[in-house]
């Protein structure tokens, strides 16, 4: 067997590395992790064999998150997190499911992180609290009481930092985050605008539109991704169960 070429995986983890969700969710559809030409046979077992590979993707992925501003502790909880979570897999299919979660879970917190990057202490608490909160409803008194400032500071902070207003930037977070589900998931835009703590279907269809030029449904039928099923905290990317 020849081995491909190393720039090919190098350019993947640099992908979640540096937060680029859009060419991981591209790299997940395209079923790139079942795609074992090239990458070594470690085992004559095909579930071990795509095992062994997991655990080394995610042995590299954690240590160049760290490289790239992740907490180390974090980093390596959520890698043993996985790594155990394969006891419990025993067909390709969640092989695949498992390994396109992780690298999806690890860009994810590395978008975050890239997201913040020069900004002010309490800013960067206002971001991590929304993108942990994401599903609820967020006011900028959550964001002061959680940051321990006044809510005018936390408002002003958000003009000067990152040049919208509070509502605004919480607005978009959760639209970019439905974006996900409607690409990747069955769920109804009933289910979804209620899922993101919007007031109603019919608000969250005249904000979606407004921000992207298109309705929640012309959206779906122009992005969906047909072989990406899960739940909706797969979708989202944040596994409650890896912060414990």
């Amino acid at each position: 067997m020849v081995h491909r070429h190393q720039n090919r995986e190098l350019l993947f983890y640099q992908q979640v590395a540096s937060g680029d969700m859009e060419a991981i969710h591209e790299n997940c559809l395209r079923h790139e992790f079942l795609n074992q030409a090239g990458v070594g046979k470690l085992s004559k077992d095909p579930i071990q064999n795509l095992k062994y590979h997991f655990v080394v993707s995610v042995a590299i992925i954690s240590r160049l998150c760290v490289d790239n501003g992740m907490e180390m502790e974090k980093s390596y909880r959520l890698s043993d997190y996985y790594i155990q979570a394969l006891d419990d897999i025993n067909t390709v299919e969640a092989m695949e499911e498992i390994h396109d979660k992780m690298v999806s879970d690890y860009t994810y917190r590395m978008q975050i992180i890239k997201q913040s990057a020069g900004l002010s202490r309490p800013m960067t608490e206002c971001l991590n609290y929304i993108y942990s909160h994401i599903k609820e409803r967020i006011t900028v008194k959550d964001l002061a009481e959680y940051t321990s400032n006044s809510a005018s500071y936390i408002s002003r902070l958000f003009k000067e930092e990152v040049g919208v207003s509070t509502s605004d930037y919480i607005r978009n977070a959760k639209l970019e985050a439905s974006k996900n589900l409607l690409r990747f998931s069955d769920y109804s835009l009933a289910d979804i605008a209620n899922y993101f703590s919007f007031t109603s279907q019919s608000h969250f269809s005249q904000l979606f539109l407004k921000e992207t030029g298109l309705t929640p449904k012309k959206y779906r039928e122009k992005y969906y991704g047909t072989q990406w099923k899960g739940t909706a905290n797969d979708i989202m990317t944040y596994t409650d169960e890896s912060q414990e």
